[in-house]
């Protein structure tokens, strides 16, 4: 097929986001100080660091004539295109974050954003979890996304308190054994 009829699409904004990292309509994008850091920590970087590096690798690229197979070129433009996308959805994300310190609610037994969170199954079994943000929770070390269904059975709730999980296959009871938050200025470095 000839160059003539392939277009090249360069993203658009609604490709910033992939659909299981979209804040829900309306909300707040909410993180904690920590989480706002790295964000903040990584557009910086991309900025100052990384997409100068490859907008220097380009040019010199560029400046050794055909570029129709010039490796260099051609991966650098497509490196330029990745950085610049997570630009921009690194710069949406933290125009919309709502940095919420979960370190004031230190000492309390109720769940919200920040909290650790341990609960028991009807099956005995026990699992802890802290609800983070959206783009701070990491499940392989126990945090949920302060949107999942875990997260928002749990919130609002107390010790001693019975919570139901609708889940796919069925409703489960979870029991809130304990909660804990961070204390004052813990989490302030991340």
């Amino acid at each position: 097929m000839s160059k003539a009829f392939i277009q090249e699409r360069d993203t658009d904004d609604e490709d910033d986001e992939l659909p299981q990292q979209r804040v829900p309509v309306g909300a707040k994008n909410y993180m904690t100080p920590a989480g706002y850091a790295r964000l903040r920590a990584e557009l910086m970087h991309l900025i100052d660091e990384e997409r100068p590096r490859v907008v220097e690798t380009v040019a010199w690229a560029a400046s050794n004539g055909d570029r129709s197979e010039n490796g260099d070129y051609l991966y650098g433009k497509k490196r330029l295109r990745e950085i610049d996308r997570r630009i921009r959805f690194l710069t949406k994300r933290l125009e919309r974050a709502e940095v919420v310190d979960p370190s004031v609610h230190h000492g309390k037994d109720q769940v919200f954003f920040g909290a650790t969170v341990t609960y028991a199954r009807a099956d005995g079994s026990e699992e802890t979890v802290t609800i983070l943000g959206i783009d701070e929770a990491d499940s392989s070390r126990g945090q949920i996304s302060w949107i999942s269904p875990v997260a928002q059975a749990l919130l609002k709730a107390r010790v001693g308190d019975e919570v139901r999980l609708v889940t796919p296959a069925g409703v489960q009871t979870l029991d809130i054994l304990a909660v804990h938050y961070p204390a004052p200025g813990a989490m302030a470095g991340g």
